[in-house]
This record gives structure tokens, sequence and C-alpha cells, in this order.
């Protein structure tokens, strides 16, 4: 899967698979060589095969990072209407699965921008109790550079994918 000109089509299956799980898991490595994933859910995708993440409460991402900041991202379309009509069909209308390999960034303080995006996405969760606590003061993010996009195959399937 060519990273660049399937970007647009790499954004929205990101956000179909945020809109049905809530989050992506982000492998690292640590200094032992031990991988390790981590659940995000605040990473979003901009138009240039970069993105970021809020950097609230991850502790172990950032210590790998130190060592190895190679990571690989994975979204998965977990709706289950997605699922039921691609058994039934027995064929993916859309990847179930993207792997997208990159570098992190450094830490840094959020744009005003950011911080409209991640509220944006959170709106229809702000009257519930736990949301102050998860996404209220998020000031730092990450930026992620992606190198690599791959497609989850799942043989029969997704061959006409």
């Amino acid at each position: 899967m060519n990273i660049k000109s399937n970007w647009s089509d790499i954004k929205i299956h990101f956000s179909k698979s945020f809109s049905s799980s809530l989050h992506v898991s982000i492998a690292s490595v640590d200094s032992d060589n031990n991988p390790t994933t981590t659940p995000i859910g605040s990473l979003f995708l901009n138009n240039d095969q970069t993105g970021f993440y809020f950097e609230k409460f991850p502790t172990k991402l950032p210590n790998h990072s130190k060592s190895n900041n190679k990571i690989c991202v994975l979204g998965v379309n977990s709706s289950k209407w997605f699922w039921m009509k691609s058994l039934f069909k027995e064929k993916f209308p859309d990847f179930p699965a993207i792997k997208l390999y990159g570098e992190l960034g450094e830490r840094r303080k959020a744009s005003k921008i950011e911080t409209s995006r991640l509220n944006r996405r959170m709106r229809r969760m702000s009257g519930l109790k736990g949301h102050k606590y998860l996404w209220a003061e998020m000031e730092f993010v990450r930026e992620i550079n992606f190198t690599k996009a791959e497609k989850i195959n799942i043989g029969k399937m997704t061959e006409q994918l």
C-alpha cells in the first residue's frame, strides 16, 4: 500500500477505526527489545503522512522513544455491522485493518488547532462524568512521521481489495 497515494483512504480508515474502537494501538519496543502496545484514544492524522497524539497518560511509549523512536500503529475497524455484513457476503468492502509505521517526534505544547480537533472529536462525550478526567487539560502532543503503510490481508475476504 503506497502511503502517499493512498493517504486519503488511510485517513478514512483510521477515522472509522476510531469511531468503532475509540482507540488505536501503538506498538513500540523498550530498551531491552521487548515489544509492547499502548492504546491511544487521541491519534490524529494530518494531510501529509504525519500525525500526532495527545500525551497525557502514556508513560512507557515516551520512555521507549528515548532508545528507539520507531513505532507501528494498528487501526482496526471494529464495527459489528461492518464485520457482520462482510462475513455474510464473504468479503470485506474495505480493509478491516491497516498498520502505519513511523517515528515518534518530540513532545511539545499542543497548538490551538490541535486542541480544537480533540475537543470536536470528544464533544459527544462531554456530558459524561469521565470526560473531564480523560480529555480536559490535554496540553502536550507528540508528533509522528509516518513512512510506510501496510494493509491487513485476510485471505479470500480481502483479495479483491
